[in-house]
Formats: structure tokens, C-alpha cells, sequence
């Protein structure tokens, strides 16, 4: 099924104050719809509800670390010269646009144009299958290979919009956080905080009992979906599987009715997500890191790294994308490893090949008989380009991210 289909042109449309709030929509757009009625207990990590907005949104436009960045974006000519004048106009600018928003659903219906002219100018077609699988008003756990840190659940939750379903609230984690306008523009859209950055065994313990009850209260309680990724960070090399600790921290909330974490797919309506890109615009960041790890032990990333990659994976030319929803999983596994592997076989069972995975395979000598799409010249194009823009020797790490789809079916026994 296509839904919003776009061809891309070769230009770009956007004046100096329209790239900004394409940005910013697909970092927080899509993040579900209503007001909160949950338990004080989850305020550290909750959305805001609808009360709430007017005073968030007022706090963002008079934030000097917002202003300072979006102004990059809005005017960056001007901010290298005058950057007092640019981040006034920008504050200007957000509040004229923003004065009437009074509620999560008027954020949303404001920002989903802007979503739609981030998909027009940075993917060439946007498609769906399985959307059978879900009914309107029921709540699922969608489950995600991840890929992207906002484009995996931005688009999924605005394909599932424009057929009629209401949109998941995300999990994120706090180390995407660092900055409070950051940590305010999600929880403005009902993402809700993924405690990671916790020390001691007793507090972890505690974050993470308090993330696996929210999930809970959101579906049970308030019928509310929830998207969350099967690991924790994105597969820089490709390799999509689902960590069995995701599924031991779900299945917290539901210890004391059955201790089996693999019982969670009894528990809850289980759906697996597969996301595919047929160019990955942090291909080249996400080589450069691995490479870094393999010869030196460990990567440190630079001040502002995961915004950089943020805004390049949603401004960035993605070629075709396609997400595929699987039906969700029923009966109770073994254990979280028995459940994991199902949902593994799931999602990489409903992830396209295209013609760059294909390429890939075969310069890292494996075989791909799959059919794959006709190729695109701008894709194919902008691959090689990406390629022999790599130093030599993190070329065969860019090459996995794409290639390794191939792998991952071969060993999980997918034809």
C-alpha cells in the first residue's frame, strides 16, 4: 500500500525559516494524541499533558540554547554576522507560529505539515504493508528494528495516522536528553524518558520497574499505544536484533501474575515493526564510529553528536523507504531469548531488500538472489558517493550497514 508517495525533485524548496520547523516536527511529530491521566509516580518521565503545553512552549521560545541552535538553522547567514539579531527574529518567528497552540493535538495537527514536507524532500517513495494487522482504536506495542534515532518512529507513527490509527507514544532515552529544550520538545508530543543514565544496581532497578509499569499503564489503562526500538541504540552495522533484556525490562510490570519474561507476547499485543532505508543519510557517521571501536576499544562522541545525526537523518535523502507491520505475536515463549528471536525472525522477514543492500552484499562477497526494486540513478549515485567519501579502511564498515541484511536473513533461516 502507498500512502504519500512523494518523488523528490533535485532542489530544495525551503527558504531560511522553513528548514528549522521540518526539523523540529519530525523530532517530535507523531508522538500520540489526548490528555495524560496517569499516576504521579511516572511524572519524572511522562508526556506532558495538555495543561501543560502552553507553559513548555512558552519556556522554549525564551530559551537561549534553543535559540542559539534553531537560529543556525532559521537565518545561518545572519547568525554568523549579527547572532543577537538572528535568535531575536527566531524567538519572533516561533511565537507568531506557536501563539495559538493550547493542546497536544494543536502541536500536532501544526506540525504534521511539516513532517509531510520532510518526507517530499528527502524520500522518493514512502510505503507501507500490513496494516491489516492493527484496528483502529486498539492499542499495540509496536516493537522496531532502529535505524534512525527519530525517523523510525516519526514516519511509522505518521503512516499509521493517515490510515486512521492513532499514533504511538515513543520511548526515548535520556542520554538523547542532555539539553532541556530537547528533553521538552519530546515530552511535548508524549515521548516519554527511558531512564538510562541511572547509577547504582538499586536505582536502575527501580527505572527500569517505573518504565515497564508506564508501558503498561499506557496500553492497559489508557488504551495508548507504545513504540519502542528492539535494542538499545541504533544497528550501525546492519544487524538488526532484538536485545533479550528490552523484553526482561517489559516483562517487569507483569512478574508477579507470570515470572516468564517470554509470557510478555500473552501479555500484550506484541507488533513487529520493519523499517528499511534504501540509503541511510549516517551511513558514514555510523562507519566512522565503528571503525573507531574496533581499532581503539571504545568511541566518544563529540559535544552535540546525536543532534548532528538527529537532523541529518531527517533532512538527509533517504531514496525509498518502506515499513512493513507484522501480525502481532501470540502464546507464551520459553523465555525473553525464545521471544526475542521471534520477533528477530518478524523483522528482518519483513524488511526490503533494495538495490543498495544487494551492492553491498556482493562487494563483501555474499550472494543475493532476492529481487530487488529497479535501481534509482540519484540513489545509486549518492551510495557510491557516500562509499568513496569513506577513508579506506571504514569502507567495508559503511558497506556492512547495508550488506549485512543479507547476513541476518541467512542466519536467522529466512529465504
Amino acid at each position: 500500500m502507498l500512502i504519500n508517495g512523494f518523488r523528490v525533485s533535485s532542489g530544495c524548496d525551503e527558504s531560511e525559516f522553513g528548514t528549522v520547523p521540518a526539523a523540529l516536527a519530525s523530532l517530535v511529530f507523531a508522538r500520540g494524541t489526548g490528555t495524560f491521566a496517569g499516576m504521579e509516580e511516572f511524572d519524572a518521565i511522562r508526556p506532558y499533558r495538555d495543561d501543560e503545553v502552553p507553559g513548555v512552549i512558552a519556556r522554549l521560545s525564551n530559551d537561549p540554547a534553543l535559540l542559539r541552535a534553531a537560529s543556525g538553522f532559521f537565518a545561518p547567514r545572519l547568525s554568523g554576522w549579527f547572532p543577537w539579531l538572528a535568535q531575536r527574529l527566531t524567538r519572533r518567528f516561533i511565537v507568531s507560529r506557536t501563539r495559538r497552540l493550547t493542546s497536544v493535538d494543536d502541536v500536532q495537527l501544526w506540525l504534521s505539515r511539516y513532517m509531510a514536507r520532510v518526507i517530499r524532500n528527502s524520500i522518493a517513495e514512502l510505503t507501507i504493508d500490513g496494516l491489516h494487522n492493527i484496528r483502529p482504536g486498539e492499542p499495540y506495542l509496536f516493537i522496531s528494528n532502529h535505524r534512525d534515532i527519530v525517523m523510525d518512529s516519526g514516519l511509522l507513527n505518521y503512516l499509521i495516522h493517515q490510515a486512521g490509527h492513532r499514533t504511538a507514544r515513543m520511548a526515548v532515552g535520556d542520554n538523547l536528553l542532555e539539553a532541556p529544550y530537547a528533553a521538552d520538545l519530546m515530552r511535548l508530543n508524549k515521548s516519554f524518558v527511558v531512564e538510562r543514565s541511572v547509577t547504582g544496581a538499586k536505582a536502575l532497578m527501580r527505572a527500569l520497574s517505573r518504565t515497564s509499569a508506564y508501558v503498561r499503564h499506557s496500553l492497559e489503562q489508557e488504551r495508548e499505544s507504545v513504540w519502542i526500538a528492539q535494542r538499545e541504540g541504533r544497528a550501525k552495522d546492519g544487524l538488526d536484533r532484538t536485545d533479550p533484556a528490552i523484553i526482561k525490562m517489559l516483562a517487569l510490570a507483569f512478574r508477579k501474575e507470570n515470572p516468564n519474561p517470554g509470557a510478555l507476547a500473552a501479555q500484550l499485543p506484541i507488533v513487529p515493526v520493519s523499517v528499511s532505508y534504501e540509503l541511510d543519510p549516517c551511513d558514514r557517521r555510523k562507519a566512522h564510529e565503528l571503525c573507531v571501536r574496533e581499532h581503539c576499544g571504545e568511541y566518544h562522541k563529540a559535544a552535540g553528536e546525536d543532534l548532528d545525526s538527529m537532523v541529518d537523518g531527517i533532512i538527509g535523502y533517504k531514496g525509498r523507504v518502506h515499513f512493513s507491520l507484522g501480525a502481532p505475536l501470540a502464546g507464551e515463549y520459553a523465555d525473553a531469548d525464545a521471544l526475542a528471536r521471534a520477533l528477530d525472525v518478524a523483522i528482518v522477514g519483513g524488511m526490503r531488500i533494495f538495490p543498495t543492500n544487494r551492492d553491498a552484499a556482493g562487494r563483501l562477497g555474499m550472494r543475493c538472489d532476492a529481487q530487488v526494486p529497479e535501481p534509482l540513478a540519484r540513489v545509486m549515485n549518492l551510495y557510491e558517493g557516500h562509499l568513496q567519501s569513506c577513508p579506506p579502511e571504514e569502507q567495508p564498515y559503511l558497506l556492512a550497514g547495508y550488506g549485512n541484511l543479507i547476513r541476518n536473513r541467512r542466519e536467522l533461516g529466512i529465504g
